[in-house]
């Protein structure tokens, strides 16, 4: 095998040694690696999304065949799902999005070896099966920030594998672009990756690897199109005929959506470091995650079912069908999954979740202030972009990503509005986001490590 692979390598040098305008040959060379792991980024996020969904279905099925055997199925897969990531790999654990911003931080010359036990093959394969597992067990969580530190592995480990002789490429650009084609492929919102891997990410000058950016967005997106179809993530709302004065709930939703988020993102922190200080031995953290567990199944059996999975279901239910309206107690129970889930110490991430949440608050509130059907759609999709925003403190990722998913381009006024109104209301409650406070924390435990 290893002969064939130096075989292969010769070939391959010799066919470019072919090429006399050394520019030519230098721009190939660096745009290849981009090429091949946008292509196989593409390929993961719709094998990802495909058994993530059959793990949601699978939740469903066994939910309408016997109800109460959620009382089983959730503590095994929240034990089992914790179990999986601190014996195999633990920094598969959570979202996955600020392992890869920490990540783009170690990629320096003193730090990046470090950064292969952030973004590897181990973390790809044990992020997919503990989400799955999680999910199957009624946990609140999503795969598009997995999917990031999914596509974060493959182009480290492409850039990894480049020949001796082949020139050399950034390794904070590879992770980046990486990224945001993992977003795109997530979501199929191109501009949504660029956009996140711009603000979220990008400390250098995006000039050095703007055409990269771009190439591996399209080619990671076309790929997850040619595999899964062209598709819209969400669908196409009615948006039509909404007056001016719908920016005012828009603010309302946005203002509450922004600071739930912010109180939601300070509760999982604070839940995470007790843990820590609290739950020194495994039997303590088993016996944690089965009282968790059976909280949500009880919820889920004598309330709502609500709470369980990512919630995909209820922002396509309340955008889609006359039943627009929400329960007031949904928000809370939206918010309470994902900070158990999350903070579980399984893999799965916050996105979808957060989606949800902000989608069920515009529908209460829409609800509570008798608006038309069009506007109860536009409130609904400020809420998402406002709690997303609120989580990520990335308001032009959540209103692009939002845009893109539901192609309402004549709503971008509005949900640039409910990003910058809930960015402002979220810093009332804290100063850093979820994801930059998470990201610390992974690298003092690296360097501590080392």
């Amino acid at each position: 095998m290893l002969k064939i692979f130096s075989l292969l390598q010769k070939g391959l040098k010799k066919s470019f040694d072919n090429i006399r305008n050394e520019q030519l040959k230098n721009n190939l060379l660096q745009a290849i690696p981009f090429w091949i792991g946008s292509v196989i980024t593409g390929f993961f996020a719709v094998m990802y999304a495909k058994i993530f969904a059959w793990g949601e279905h699978l939740l469903n099925f066994i939910m309408n065949w016997h109800a109460w055997m959620i009382f089983i199925i959730a503590p095994i897969g929240f034990v089992l799902s914790w179990w999986l990531v601190k014996e195999f790999a633990p920094n598969a654990k959570g979202s996955g999005i600020p392992q890869v911003m920490a990540a783009v931080e170690l990629a320096n010359p003193k730090e990046h070896t470090k950064i292969r036990s952030l973004l590897s093959l181990k973390i790809i394969i044990f992020k997919i099966i503990s989400s799955v597992v999680l999910v199957i067990g009624g946990g609140a969580v999503g795969r598009e920030g997995p999917t990031i530190q999914i596509a974060g592995s493959v182009f480290r480990k492409v850039n990894e594998y480049l020949p001796h002789w082949w020139p050399k490429i950034s390794k904070k650009n590879m992770i980046m672009t990486g990224a945001a084609a993992g977003l795109a492929a997530a979501f199929n919102t191109p501009l949504g990756g660029i956009v996140f891997a711009v603000e979220e990410l990008s400390k250098t000058h995006i000039n050095y690897f703007k055409t990269a950016l771009f190439t591996a967005v399209i080619i990671a997106g076309l790929t997850a199109q040619t595999l899964a179809g062209s598709y819209l993530y969400l669908g196409y709302p009615k948006t039509n005929d909404v007056s001016l004065m719908v920016m005012f709930p828009i603010i309302l939703v946005a203002g509450t959506a922004g600071i739930l988020a912010s109180q939601l993102s300070v509760m999982m922190l604070k839940m995470s470091d007790w843990k820590k200080r609290k739950l020194k031995t495994d039997q303590a953290n088993v016996i944690f995650l089965v009282i968790c567990a059976l909280f949500i199944a009880s919820i889920a059996y004598f309330i709502n079912r609500e709470i369980l999975g990512s919630g995909k279901e209820i922002m396509e239910r309340v955008l889609f069908t006359k039943d627009k309206h929400e329960e007031w107690y949904v928000p809370i129970l939206r918010m309470l999954g994902p900070a158990l889930s999350f903070t579980s110490g399984g893999a799965g991430g916050i996105f979808a979740p957060a989606l949800t949440a902000g989608a069920s608050i515009g529908s209460v509130i829409s609800g509570a202030i008798h608006l038309t059907p069009n506007e109860t759609n536009v409130v609904i999709l400020a809420g998402m972009v406002a709690f997303l925003t609120g989580i990520t403190r990335a308001p032009f990722t959540s209103a692009i990503i939002v845009l893109e998913m539901t192609d309402r381009h004549s709503l971008i006024f509005h949900l640039m509005l409910a990003g910058m109104v809930s960015s402002i209301a979220s810093i009332l409650v804290s100063r850093h986001s979820l994801y930059d406070v998470i990201k610390v924390n992974f690298l003092k435990e690296i360097r501590e490590k080392e």
